[in-house]
């Protein structure tokens, strides 16, 4: 399966409590969640919603989980959506030490090694191994080089505070653009493969 991974995230990086709730996450004193509620036009949505559905199987970190599994896993109006029948019908996999009963209906944890289990499940045959959200586990899986293609939706709009999806010091990473677009309301989607590391001018 090849590896995809995506993510909403701010002109500025931001991906924390994007969300509908505006509580949805408030670690370290955030608190300008929702930011991505209603954004995008309805051609965005249709690919959002068809890059579910094309998923073989889903990664989660352990909070991304939980937060999908109480909402897109129990609510009944979210699981009859698309993307809900999606998620509930895939095999779902969490990356966690700690969660030990999981609640949703064909989930296994990874423990152990994680890069060896995920390599593992790369290896079987199938489409897409997708990850949204996640962005512990996302920065994670770029510094192993396990990440085939990242999918960036970005949201017109300057939060200046929040969880960055990438960290101020970390590896580096050169990547090759396999597709853009912009939509009617201004939110992009660039889809980008990994391609080494960079190249930088020389004396």
């Amino acid at each position: 399966m090849k590896l995809t991974t995506m993510t909403q995230v701010t002109i500025d990086g931001v991906m924390q409590g994007n969300g509908g709730a505006s509580d949805e996450d408030r670690g370290n004193g955030f608190e300008r969640g929702g930011w991505a509620l209603g954004k995008g036009d309805d051609e965005t949505r249709t690919f959002i919603t068809q890059s579910y559905q094309r998923a073989e199987a889903f990664l989660f970190g352990r909070r991304t989980y939980e937060l999908f599994a109480g909402s897109w896993g129990s609510t009944d109006q979210m699981r009859t959506h698309p993307i809900g029948v999606a998620l509930n019908e895939a095999p779902k996999y969490v990356a966690s030490t700690t969660l030990t009963a999981p609640r949703w209906q064909d989930t296994t944890v990874l423990r152990g090694d994680l890069a060896a289990a995920i390599s593992e499940l790369k290896a079987k045959p199938g489409g897409e191994l997708q990850v949204h959200g996640s962005g512990a586990l996302t920065r994670w899986l770029l510094e192993n080089d396990l990440i085939d293609e990242m999918s960036l939706i970005v949201i017109p709009v300057i939060l200046g505070q929040g969880a960055r999806l990438f960290p101020q010091s970390g590896p580096d990473l050169a990547l090759d653009l396999v597709e853009s677009r912009a939509d009617s309301k201004g939110v992009s989607i660039q889809v980008y493969r990994p391609a080494g590391r960079p190249r930088y001018a020389t004396a």
